[in-house]
């Protein structure tokens, strides 16, 4: 009977000593940051071809990954008119990365010929 209590007693004090590694882990991850475009294109053809066919391997070499782009749906207010795009980085020190390397700022020279531009970065918040 008393090596039920001990095996008892062991659960408990393994799993309370599971529960506080795992919480400080979690308290360790920053959140995301997430980039946000709204991207006037006046030749949809030639954006994609010429400037998407550049940016989005660099996005992906960067560690970006897209969340949601396309035709936003309002809810309240006026929709953006222009494409939306979101693409969640893991700091914001990797988005400046990205978004001022050489590579970048060239393919940005070649969409700035088909669209207008208007992009902000937003920090995740905590899970």
């Amino acid at each position: 009977m008393k090596s039920n209590y001990k095996v008892a007693i062991a659960l408990v004090a393994g799993t309370a000593i599971g529960a506080a590694a795992i919480q400080g882990l979690h308290a360790q991850t920053k959140p995301p940051v997430y980039f946000v475009g709204e991207n006037d294109v006046s030749d949809a053809d030639a954006y994609t071809k010429e400037y998407l066919s550049l940016a989005q391997p660099l996005i992906k070499k960067g560690g970006g990954v897209y969340i949601a782009a396309g035709k936003a749906t309002s809810f309240d207010g006026e929709p953006p008119k222009p494409r939306v795009i979101i693409i969640k980085w893991d700091s914001m020190e990797q988005l400046q990365t990205w978004f001022n390397s050489p590579e970048y700022r060239a393919a940005r020279k070649v969409g700035e010929k088909y669209a207008k531009f208007r992009t902000f970065a937003v920090g995740g918040v905590p899970q």
